[in-house]
C-alpha cells in the first residue's frame, strides 16, 4: 500500500468532504439556520451534532450555511481577481512602454494603501447602492433580507477589487518572459496580432500560475471575510464562519469565572475554517509542485 499517495491526497479528500457537506446541505441549512428547534446552549449530542446557541438554533446547520457563504465569497472574489489581474498583467506585459509604466504605478499606489481600510471603505460605499439595486423578490426567493444579501454582495465586491494586485504583477512578469520565447517571436514573424498571440500562445502557458494563484487566493479571501465578520464589519444577518466564531467568543470569558464554558460555540466554526484553509493551501502547494518543473527537480532523488 502506498502510504505516501494516501497522505498526498488527504488534503484534497478533506477539502472535497467539507465543500460537499456545506453545499449539498444547502436546501436544509437555508430553511433551518434561523429556527430555534432545541434548548438554549445545548451541548453537542445525537440530536444536535454541534450543539445549540443562545437562541436554541442548531449550530450544525448554521455552520453548514456559513461554510457555503464563506466558500462562495472566496471562489467568486477569486474569479473576479483573476479576470482583473490577468487582464491588467497581460496588457502591461504586451503593450510595454508607457502603458506598462502607468499600470504598474497604479498597482504600486494601491499596494501602498492600507488593505483592510480600503476593503472597509469600498464595502461601506457600495452597501447603500446594493440595497437600492437588489430586487426584494430575489432576496425573498433566497430566504434572506435585502440588507443581508446586499451586505454579502458589497463585501464580495470590496474583496475582489483589492485582491488582484499580486496576480497582475505575476502575470506581467510571465508575459514579459514569454514574449522572448521563440514560439512567440515566430508568431509575430508570421503576422499574428497581439490578440491572437494572447489567446493561442500566452494564456495556455499562463494557466498553471493562474490555477496555483487561485487555490492560494481562495483561502486568503475566506480568512479576510472571516476576520471582518469577526470584527463586526463584514456579513452580519447571515451566518459565516467568521461571525459564528465572534458569537462564540463570549464563551471564552467563562474561563476562571466558575461559569459553564460553552466551548462548542467557538470550537466548531474555528475548526471548519482552519481545516478548509489548510486543505486549500496544501492543494495549492501540490499544484505548484506538479506545474513547476523546478520543484519536481528539487524533490527528485
Amino acid at each position: 500500500m502506498d502510504l505516501r499517495g494516501g497522505v498526498r491526497h488527504a488534503p484534497s479528500a478533506l477539502l472535497l468532504l467539507l465543500v460537499g457537506a456545506c453545499f449539498l446541505t444547502l436546501p436544509w441549512s437555508l430553511g433551518q439556520y434561523a429556527s430555534g428547534a432545541g434548548s438554549v446552549w445545548e451541548a453537542p449530542s445525537l440530536g444536535h451534532l454541534f450543539g445549540t446557541d443562545q437562541q436554541g438554533r442548531s449550530l450544525f446547520w448554521r455552520c453548514m450555511l456559513g461554510g457555503a457563504i464563506s466558500l462562495s465569497i472566496g471562489v467568486m472574489a477569486t474569479a473576479v481577481c483573476i479576470v482583473i489581474g490577468v487582464g491588467v498583467g497581460c496588457i502591461a506585459g504586451l503593450a510595454g512602454g508607457r502603458v506598462d509604466g502607468f499600470l504598474m504605478r497604479v498597482v504600486d499606489v494601491l499596494y501602498g494603501l492600507p488593505y483592510i481600510l480600503l476593503v472597509v471603505l469600498i464595502h461601506m460605499a457600495t452597501l447603500g447602492v446594493a440595497v437600492r439595486v437588489i430586487p426584494e423578490g430575489l432576496a425573498a426567493s433566497l430566504g434572506v433580507s435585502v440588507v443581508g444579501l446586499a451586505n454579502v454582495l458589497s463585501l464580495l465586491l470590496a474583496l475582489s477589487l483589492v485582491s488582484w494586485l499580486t496576480l497582475a504583477r505575476v502575470i506581467r512578469g510571465q508575459v514579459l518572459a514569454l514574449r522572448a520565447m521563440p514560439f512567440v517571436e515566430a508568431a509575430y514573424a508570421v503576422g499574428a496580432g497581439r490578440g491572437r498571440i494572447l489567446v493561442r500562445h500566452l494564456l495556455p502557458n499562463l494557466s498553471g500560475p493562474i490555477l496555483v494563484y487561485a487555490t492560494l487566493t481562495i483561502p486568503t479571501v475566506i480568512l479576510q471575510e472571516s476576520f471582518l465578520s469577526f470584527l463586526g464589519i463584514g456579513i452580519q444577518q447571515l451566518p459565516t464562519w467568521g461571525n459564528l466564531a465572534a458569537d462564540g467568543l463570549p464563551s471564552l470569558h467563562a474561563l476562571g469565572t466558575g461559569e459553564p464554558m460553552r466551548w462548542w460555540l467557538i470550537f466548531w466554526p474555528c475548526l471548519l475554517l482552519a481545516a478548509t484553509l489548510m486543505g486549500l493551501n496544501l492543494l495549492g502547494d501540490q499544484l505548484q509542485h506538479r506545474i513547476d518543473p523546478r520543484s519536481q527537480m528539487r524533490s527528485a532523488p
